[in-house]
């Protein structure tokens, strides 16, 4: 699967992790909306959820500051699908639910879809990518084995209602 970020490059780039994806040449960076591919977009404000029914080879997120991250950042073509519940292990969030960084986002995308390998690999550049599917082992076995969205997210009501 092939994985590429349109990077708005308006966050810490010591800390980015789409930069540093992109160095080991696990990701590929756009500077603009026209010139990122069309494949499954990774939104937080997506109507459905990510499930393995959204087979795809282009999974696509958006690499911004948590605090520009608004609805309209979001204008990429493709297919617009939110992650379910997961937390971050990235030192910056770490705990927080919803709160991933891009390579978070773009692993959890990965295992969703069955790509658990892949998913280990880009997260293997960070001291923390383990920890990462370790804190989120049960619930992203469990989306992966979903049928659609609406299966995915009445899974995620369940860690929802904790």
């Amino acid at each position: 699967m092939d994985l590429h970020v349109r990077y708005a490059g308006d966050d810490d780039p010591e800390k980015c992790t789409a930069r540093k994806l992109a160095r080991f040449d696990l990701a590929e960076l756009h500077r603009s909306d026209r010139g990122t591919p069309y494949g499954v977009v990774l939104n937080p404000h997506a109507e459905r959820a990510l499930s393995p029914a959204d087979a795809t080879e282009t999974l696509v997120a958006l690499d911004c500051s948590w605090e520009s991250a608004g609805e309209a950042r979001f204008s990429l073509p493709g297919e617009h699908r939110a992650l379910p519940y997961l937390v971050a292990a990235n030192p910056v969030n770490f705990g927080k639910p919803f709160r991933l960084t891009t390579v978070e986002a773009l692993a959890a995308g990965l295992t969703i879809l069955g790509d658990r390998s892949h998913a280990e690999r880009v997260l293997s550049k960070f001291t923390w990518g383990e920890t990462f599917l370790e804190l989120n082992d049960e619930p992203l076995r469990r989306y992966a084995d979903c049928d659609d969205s609406a299966a995915v997210v009445a899974v995620q009501g369940e860690y929802l209602d904790r």
